[in-house]
């Protein structure tokens, strides 16, 4: 597969560095979810999409050496990058598979025998979402717990003050992912594709986050735009008139101290296995 269809964003040094960003900005929500989750030295945890692994050496370290941590992903590229890192960084626990997170039962992986899954953003973008929530079901011990991060409502990000072409961008965002399959309204469904799974909810919450261009958080989405609003335009779903007054626009907001950016809201669900 080329890396494009492999994944929505794709999968070079650009994407690579921006994925290293985004975890370290949304790091203390993920530390959070963990402790919520009960998340244990000598446990077993599975990394659901897990990208080039940043997430996975956080969670290896607190399971320490005598646990494990699994991860998944489609991106041969990204499992490769996760297994070049892990000798560095002094991480014997972590096993990484090249695999699609909608056929997980399929890897050599043992039902019943995890503790604890984690995905985050991962389910807005593949097509057949409950074959996630199936797999890492089978995959769980009884009480184990599968935590969550994804997007529901996202086309409500907005830039303050307002912007047409802003605007417009979000909706081609959400179009994009409609086209290959994704869904980024997710959290909106998963309850009960959870519950039709065996897996209770225990925790939902909604995490709303704003930016302003003096802020840390600013280079979240600036450095998003940087890597897709391009892509939007090469595959048709904006113009290039349409992205040139875009990052007008948005230049404009970072040069504001007065302006400021609604992020989308992400969604931490907790649900057990039955």
């Amino acid at each position: 597969m080329t890396a494009q269809r492999e994944y929505v964003l794709g999968t070079d040094d650009a994407e690579y560095q921006r994925l290293g960003l985004q975890h370290r900005l949304w790091s203390d929500l993920a530390q959070q979810t963990w402790s919520r989750a009960c998340i244990a030295p000598r446990q077993r945890v599975l990394d659901v999409g897990s990208g080039p692994g940043f997430a996975a050496f956080d969670l290896a370290q607190i399971v320490g050496p005598r646990g494990l941590v699994c991860a998944v992903d489609e991106s041969a590229a990204f499992i490769e990058r996760l297994r070049e890192q892990t000798e560095p960084r002094g991480l014997t626990n972590i096993e990484a598979h090249v695999g699609d997170v909608q056929r997980l039962t399929d890897l050599p992986l043992d039902r019943g025998s995890f503790d604890f899954a984690w995905a985050r953003w991962v389910l807005c973008f593949v097509p057949d979402p409950i074959a996630v929530v199936r797999g890492v079901a089978a995959l769980l011990k009884p009480g184990g717990r599968f935590a969550i991060h994804d997007y529901f409502n996202y086309e409500i990000m907005t830039l303050a003050p307002r912007s047409a072409a802003f605007s417009r961008v979000i909706k081609a965002v959400g179009e994009s992912w409609r086209a290959r399959g994704g869904d980024p309204d997710i959290a909106g469904r998963l309850p009960r594709m959870l519950a039709e799974c065996g897996l209770h909810v225990d925790v939902l919450r909604a995490h709303h986050r704003i930016a302003r261009p003096q802020d840390t958080m600013w280079a979240w989405p600036d450095a998003f735009w940087a890597n897709f609003v391009p892509r939007l335009a090469e595959g048709g779903l904006i113009t290039q008139a349409e992205a040139d007054a875009f990052f007008r626009d948005w230049r404009a907001a970072a040069a504001d101290p007065h302006s400021f950016i609604e992020l989308p809201v992400v969604y931490e669900i907790i649900a057990i296995k039955e």
